[in-house]
């Protein structure tokens, strides 16, 4: 099993991202945005869509995603100060403005978003090491 680490320097880049985080678990209070560094962190379970196990409940594996050059960070539809909040991540898109300027959107399932005005897409998505069985494979209906 080896650890996923990724690189995203364009919206193609943070497409792939996108699909490899896509399901993740995450908890409000391990999100954060570094004001002096310019920089967004989470933390998360992300759903391993690669990986099989018996009975097909798939992999969950602890990582960690952070994002650069981060102007200003904006939350909607969840409470940002809440420490027992939980979401799951939908998916990330890149929306430019002035290139290579633009907004990232982290969307989360119930409609919660976190948006950050970026000078230019960068971000890094790195497993860290701890992995589980899954209790069940994340299923979405179709509308």
């Amino acid at each position: 099993m080896t650890d996923l680490k990724l690189l995203a320097l364009d919206a193609e880049d943070l497409e792939v991202v996108s699909a490899h985080v896509q399901d993740a678990v995450v908890r409000v209070s391990d999100m954060g945005y570094a004001r002096g560094d310019r920089r967004f962190a989470l933390l998360m379970n992300r759903f391993d869509w690669t990986a099989e196990l018996p009975r097909g409940r798939g992999l969950r594996k602890r990582a960690a995603m952070h994002f650069d050059a981060v102007e200003a960070v904006r939350y909607a539809g969840f409470d940002p100060a809440s420490p027992e909040g939980v979401l799951e991540l939908l998916n990330i898109h890149f929306e430019p403005s002035e290139a290579p300027s633009g907004t990232i959107e982290l969307r989360f399932a119930g409609g919660g978003t976190v948006r950050l005005a970026v000078d230019y897409v960068e971000a890094r998505l790195s497993d860290l090491g701890a992995a589980w069985a899954a209790s069940g494979k994340p299923q979405h209906a179709l509308d």
